[in-house]
């Protein structure tokens, strides 16, 4: 696979502007291993290599376990997930896949009731953006240095 284009160069604009909500979401009420998991999630569903590398890498800084970022993929079957968790990669699943199916009513309540509506926004604007960066990554086949 041959790098593309390098948005980031071309249009400056466009990279600063996905940064800025790349901040936004930072600053946000969702705790940073959550927004790791959602963005671990999404790009596993999206198959961009790019970014399931780069955010195991900052969960595992975070703290997370190898045991549940190898079991992410599967978590529906996995005792590992609290109900919380499990709520939201659902959303992520839905929202990640919204021409299939939309976000049903069952999934958004019941992160409606976990979280409440200004988490469960932060919780989609995370999905959209992990979705939105995914899309930039595999469009112009970036790609990651394994490690060694």
């Amino acid at each position: 696979m041959e790098k593309r284009m390098d948005i980031k160069a071309i249009e400056p604009n466009a990279y600063k502007a996905m940064s800025g909500m790349e901040q936004y979401i930072r600053s946000s009420k969702l705790p940073p291993l959550l927004r790791e998991m959602i963005k671990i999630r999404a790009s596993q569903i999206n198959g961009c290599a790019y970014c399931i590398d780069m955010h195991t890498q900052e969960a595992l800084k975070l703290g997370e376990s190898q045991r549940r970022i190898f079991a992410l993929s599967a978590w529906k079957e996995s005792p590992l997930f609290t109900e919380e968790e499990r709520a939201v990669l659902q959303l992520t699943e839905e929202v990640t896949l919204i021409s299939k199916s939309a976000l049903s009513d069952e999934t958004y309540n019941k992160a409606i009731k976990f979280f409440g509506e200004n988490e469960v926004a932060q919780i989609i604007m995370q999905v959209i953006i992990i979705n939105s960066w995914n899309r930039w990554t595999i469009s112009t086949n970036q790609i990651f240095e394994p490690a060694s």
